[in-house]
């Protein structure tokens, strides 16, 4: 009988991605999930991004560039990865022997999806003079169509380390693109994709909050839209703009990007003034309703049931990692890692 509740259990995870069943209250997840780590071998990468729960349970805490390097280097048998879709993904390709499995097989990115492969190689076939650099949120099909990934930390020494007069197509986000191209006086042919919680912050509102807060300097990642970047104090990944607050005497900061790094902000600046970029719309927060779908309770539940399980075909793996792999031989060669 209880072979056959586990049975079941397990297929409703793989049907539905995920587990949405009642834990008991007083079970201390922190602990049990500490035990589940020892027992098997479990090592848990978290994206800044993720609630702070999570983010404190974490083995790792990075961005994609960070994350996508431990992954390759990781000894455990399985990664729980807290992050989205094509996150976990990408470990599973940097490590096709090892069980590789997501909170909520659900939460995906809004970025990713904008660069369906099917539509993308046709538009990579109309320009067969161009080579294709990738920003690391796109699904495997895009990176198995790329000669080499970047992240946002990385994007203009990726960018760079190719001739001037080389053709470059860039994707799938405009935003990153054409801060690259503005920052590097390069032309790429820009995917139109974008994130759409980079594009919801409001640049009225964040004008008038600089106005409120004098000596506040505003922070923003690339894959907000041009005009934030252009009023920008400082604009750089996720790492960097932690390391920015942390490391900068000013003590006010505008922070233009996912709210959830502002965890990671506090704790390595406790005593500076964090001030999320207000968005354009009803709503008072700056969230990823994707990353947001992990939660504790199903950072353990995929731990112990190990469920829902990131499975990929060989041969696409093996077309995506050679992108993957350009990019860590690229970033170490120029110092980033």
């Amino acid at each position: 009988m209880q072979g056959e509740m586990l049975i079941a259990a397990e297929n409703e995870i793989l049907e539905n991605g995920f587990l949405d069943r009642p834990i008991d209250p007083t079970l201390d997840l922190f602990a049990e999930i500490e035990k589940l780590k020892k027992e098997k071998n479990a090592v848990i990468l978290a994206h800044l991004y993720q609630e702070p729960d999570i983010q404190d349970i974490a083995d790792f805490i990075g961005d994609s560039l960070g994350l996508a390097e431990k992954a390759a280097q990781t000894n455990a048998d399985m990664i729980v990865f807290a992050g989205v879709h094509f996150m976990a993904e990408t470990a599973k390709i940097l490590n096709p022997s090892k069980k590789v499995v997501i909170p909520d097989f659900k939460a995906g990115c809004s970025l990713s999806e904008s660069c369906p492969p099917p539509l993308f190689r046709k538009f990579r076939e109309q320009h067969p003079d161009h080579i294709v650099i990738s920003y690391i949120n796109c699904s495997a099909g895009i990176k198995a169509l790329t000669d080499v990934i970047c992240t946002s930390s990385n994007a203009k020494a990726i960018v760079e380390s190719f001739p001037p007069d080389q053709k470059i197509i860039f994707a799938p986000d405009r935003n990153l693109g054409g801060w690259i191209n503005r920052e590097t006086g390069r032309n790429m042919l820009l995917w139109n994709g974008a994130c759409m919680v980079h594009e919801i912050f409001s640049l009225e509102k964040i004008t008038r909050l600089k106005v409120r807060h004098p000596n506040a300097k505003l922070i923003s990642h690339p894959e907000c839209e041009e005009p934030v970047l252009r009023i920008s104090d400082f604009v750089g990944s996720t790492t960097q703009l932690l390391a920015y607050v942390k490391n900068t005497p000013n003590q006010e900061f505008i922070v233009a990007t996912e709210a959830g790094i502002l965890h990671q902000m506090q704790k390595q600046a406790p005593g500076k003034t964090l001030i999320p970029a207000p968005p354009d719309n009803h709503c008072a927060c700056n969230d990823c309703p994707h990353m947001k779908r992990n939660t504790l309770e199903k950072v353990y539940l995929c731990m112990k049931y190990e469920q829902p399980e990131i499975i990929m075909d060989e041969t696409l793996r093996l077309q995506a990692k050679g992108s993957l792999d350009r990019m860590l031989e690229i970033s170490r060669q120029v110092g980033i890692l």
